[in-house]
């Protein structure tokens, strides 16, 4: 096997232990971890609260877009062999010297808090959570330089109560499903952030509706400038882990990894007045529970998909491999984009 098979196929071992580990155990002893290696970065390297407030109540000339990341493991970050490094890379450079957010609010498939209820969380300085175990120790000393946005949060939680979503805040560290790829997209050396970071939970749930609605009661924050990105995967199955490690060519896509990647696309691309009836149908698919046998990593793109109200979904690019499938969407225009 080649050199950059065997890097392709370690990514995805890293990917599928780290998500089903961090699916399993409790949200405390994922913080055992996170207390070692706090992240305390400089306040002046990001915009400070003071000026998201003073801003939030204007409007930007356009919107900004709306994006899904498919995050894969702790190891993205290292892996600069995989193709899906370039393309966060791109999408990165894209939000930041393109889009030029105030703010990020970001909703990753490593956080859901309860069937009913949204948490936000509203720590000014926020820590990592490593949500995976038995992996080399230099990826428990990964750091990411961000901080939150405390008046920010208390919006959100206001806007949620407003369209009549419980939502409460608390603090906490950011998961893999945010820190790894965002490493990637925004280097915090060649292309940093320097904006809050917000993160907000997913229901515990795997109802495309629910999390649907939940973007679309977040939708306003575009207009204060705000980009909003759902991070998961677009086809995440742990349970063949061990059947394509074992095959003669571990890297190619199982069946389902292909028509559920497309059948997806299918959905978030459909005209507007259709795409969330054909996000649901999605979920109803016979190879649905093979692509997602846990719904976690599919439900982000739904948030986002509900968050970009008549803006019309793309998929930007996409990679089948074994029992995932890496797809990367974004749901509306881009500043002075004619593409």
């Amino acid at each position: 096997m080649s050199t950059r098979a065997l890097v392709a196929v370690f990514s995805v071992i890293v990917a599928l232990v780290a998500a089903y580990y961090s699916s399993l155990l409790p949200e405390l002893s994922m913080f055992s971890r996170a207390s070692k290696a706090l992240q305390r970065p400089a306040l002046s390297n990001f915009t400070s609260n003071t000026q998201f407030s003073s801003l939030k109540n204007s409007t930007m000339a356009s919107r900004p877009p709306v994006y899904f990341f498919s995050h894969g493991g702790p190891d993205v970050m290292y892996n600069k062999e995989h193709e899906v490094y370039a393309v966060l890379q791109n999408i990165g450079k894209e939000i930041t010297q393109k889009v030029k957010p105030r703010a990020v609010v970001v909703f990753s498939a490593h956080w859901q808090a309860k069937s009913d209820l949204i948490e936000v969380n509203n720590a000014l300085m926020t820590d990592l959570i490593y949500d995976f175990y038995g992996f080399p120790d230099y990826m428990y000393k990964a750091t990411y330089p961000n901080t939150g946005d405390p008046e920010l949060a208390s919006h959100i939680i206001d806007m949620l109560h407003s369209a009549g979503i419980k939502s409460q805040g608390v603090k906490r560290g950011l998961d893999h499903g945010v820190y790894a790829g965002f490493h990637v997209a925004f280097d915090p050396m060649e292309n940093p952030l320097k904006v809050p970071l917000v993160q907000v939970s997913l229901f515990h749930s795997e109802d495309p509706d629910q999390h649907y609605r939940l973007g679309q009661a977040m939708a306003g924050l575009r207009d204060e400038g705000v980009v909003i990105i759902g991070t998961g995967m677009s086809v995440h199955n742990l349970r063949d882990m061990w059947a394509t490690m074992s095959s003669d060519d571990p890297s190619r896509p199982l069946p389902y990894a292909v028509s559920f990647d497309n059948a997806l696309k299918e959905a978030v691309e459909a005209p507007v007045n259709e795409r969330q009836m054909r996000m649901a149908m999605a979920c109803g698919r016979p190879d649905a529970k093979q692509a997602h046998p846990w719904m976690d990593h599919l439900m982000p793109v739904y948030v986002a998909a509900g968050a970009a109200g008549s803006d019309v979904g793309k998929q930007l690019w996409t990679k089948h491999e074994g029992c995932f499938a890496w797809a990367q969407y974004r749901f509306g225009e881009v500043p002075g984009d004619s593409n």
